[in-house]
């Protein structure tokens, strides 16, 4: 099976840390960010297909053509036209199905196994700051309805971890536009609820690295996500 990591970010937010090193190879107990997601995907995943941007040149010469047994393919992602737009970057070497990870967040590998179940469905976690990310509405049987990016005084805190089970059926819909040039992967994702059931996973457990201390923690609970 294969997945897709979204790794082009340039990572301005955590700073000097990220002013020669893309963010997927920061170290985390010595290790890149990125090999540890590698690492972490079940057997299953026998392919790897990386979007990269900026400094993708270390993430290349770090990872080659194969790593830890899976094959590794590139993508070039010239313009930051957002997750949708990335998504399509790699649409001619995707298969049937295929998974879609963030390359800057931590995933438990029994979490991508569950969403692995599913022909489509989104991995959703409960956060304390539920207006920082996009917030997903499902229904009673556990579908998605809606996604809702940076809500105010939001009740529910079920957010969008970023993990995705896909179809190619996704590439029937328009990329929906979400401002600045950039395309969703998750708006996108939401028009297909009109003929199609998307399953809502709740995580084991999920770590995203948008800040220094978002890495100091993660060298603190990384042994966790294996």
């Amino acid at each position: 099976m294969q997945i897709v990591i979204l790794a082009a970010g340039n990572g301005k937010r955590m700073g000097q840390l990220t002013k020669k090193v893309p963010k997927p190879m920061l170290k985390i107990k010595g290790k890149p960010l990125l090999e540890h997601k590698i690492n972490a995907l079940p057997k299953e995943i026998d392919e790897v297909i990386l979007v990269i941007g900026y400094q993708g040149g270390q993430i290349m010469n770090y990872f080659k053509k194969s790593f830890g047994g899976r094959k590794i393919q590139y993508f070039f992602q010239k313009e930051l036209n957002g997750t949708g737009g990335a998504l399509y970057l790699v649409k001619s070497v995707l298969d049937e199905r295929f998974l879609v990870m963030m390359g800057d967040d931590l995933y438990h590998k029994r979490d991508v196994r569950k969403i692995m179940k599913y022909e489509l469905a989104v991995l959703a976690h409960a956060v304390d700051d539920p207006g920082n990310f996009g917030v997903l509405k499902a229904n009673r049987k556990g579908y998605l309805v809606d996604i809702v990016e940076r809500p105010k005084n939001s009740k529910n805190n079920l957010v969008n971890a970023a993990l995705y089970s896909l179809t190619r059926e996704f590439f029937e819909y328009e990329p929906v536009s979400i401002g600045q040039g950039e395309f969703g992967l998750p708006q996108t994702l939401v028009k297909m609820t009109d003929k199609h059931k998307v399953k809502v996973e709740k995580a084991t457990l999920w770590h995203p690295i948008g800040f220094p201390e978002d890495l100091e923690k993660a060298e603190k609970i990384i042994h966790k996500f294996f």
